[in-house]
């Protein structure tokens, strides 16, 4: 494979994505659990944006997987590979609603920070394909943990 990105880095840049898309999923995963359980007085309005957002994760889920296989690496796609490659934990019985968005906020925040992580490493790879990937993957995280954050304020 010849795509003026070296065997060696493209081989971190696949590790790097398969923690991004482990993590990634695991929000997923997350989200989507919140949706269906969430109760109280914010009902409606969390149960929609939970949607909206477990819907706009999951397309993300496609891009970072394909772009791992196009790097010419296997995606990871079981519950083991990602539980031993994401840095969010798995949310246990059924926090009331504000604990969701608190758990959700930190869930955000650290896939934004997985994704951030890669950024020296692609630029040194001169990887713009994958860069531009991050960089929406960003603004995506950055903004909804934003959002998610303001219904925690006073």
């Amino acid at each position: 494979m010849d795509i003026g990105i070296s065997d060696k880095d493209r081989k971190a840049i696949a590790e790097g994505l398969s923690r991004l898309l482990a993590d990634s999923y695991t929000l997923y995963l997350m989200t989507h659990n919140f949706h269906w359980n969430v109760t109280g007085p914010m009902f409606n309005t969390l149960h929609l944006m939970f949607m909206q957002q477990y819907t706009e994760q999951w397309n993300a889920l496609d891009m970072i997987a394909e772009r791992i296989r196009a790097l010419g690496h296997p995606a990871p796609g079981t519950y083991k590979e990602f539980a031993k490659l994401a840095s969010i934990e798995e949310v246990t019985g059924v926090p009331k609603a504000m604990e969701m968005v608190r758990l959700l906020v930190a869930a955000q925040e650290a896939t934004a920070r997985t994704a951030r992580s890669l950024v020296p490493l692609l630029e040194k790879a001169n990887d713009q394909p994958t860069l531009d990937l991050i960089t929406q993957r960003l603004e995506v995280h950055e903004k909804t943990a934003w959002m998610l954050r303001s219904l925690l304020e006073e």
